[in-house]
């Protein structure tokens, strides 16, 4: 008689089981999906942020409001304004973005005389909680003055999974 060559189903199961142990220890490294999620949303909120701001940007330069400062209280379509783009609070930039207000919770806030911003987060964060977009309203009118948004993801520790801009 022949003796057949292969596996017993004894060696098949440990096998099954030895990948479904490794399988489940190394699966959530590979599979971050949360913290891709939440960085994605705050790239979505950036993107958001920026677009409103170029619209209600557009719509001042045809006004002729593009030079005038906060001071002046310029505004479109009831947005105000600084330099032509939304300013750093709930009149300017919040008004310019719809939902805005209920999707995110503003944790940070500037004025004058330093320069204006509102710093964003996930509804019930914190600004410590490094996963954040930060609006900077603008402060002139050349191009290094513009109104910018940037995004702070912090480390992997802080559940938004590494930096960005």
């Amino acid at each position: 008689m022949k003796r057949q060559g292969g596996f017993t189903l004894i060696e098949l199961v440990v096998v099954i089981v030895i990948l479904g142990i490794l399988a489940v220890t190394a699966a959530p490294r590979f599979l971050n999906l949360q913290d891709d999620a939440r960085a994605s949303s705050l790239q979505g909120l950036k993107g958001a942020i920026d677009g409103a701001s170029g619209i209600v940007y557009g719509k001042s330069a045809v006004e002729g409001q593009e030079a005038l400062d906060s001071t002046t209280t310029p505004d479109v379509e009831g947005i105000t304004t600084a330099y032509g783009y939304p300013t750093a609070n709930e009149a300017g930039i919040v008004a310019a973005v719809v939902g805005l207000s209920t999707d995110w919770d503003v944790v940070a806030s500037t004025s004058a005389p330093a320069t204006p911003s509102l710093t964003f987060a996930f509804k019930g964060a914190t600004v410590t909680d490094k996963c954040i977009v930060l609006y900077t309203e603008a402060t002139g009118t050349t191009a290094a003055s513009a109104a910018s948004t940037t995004v702070e993801l912090g480390d992997a520790a802080d559940g938004c999974g590494g930096t960005g801009n």
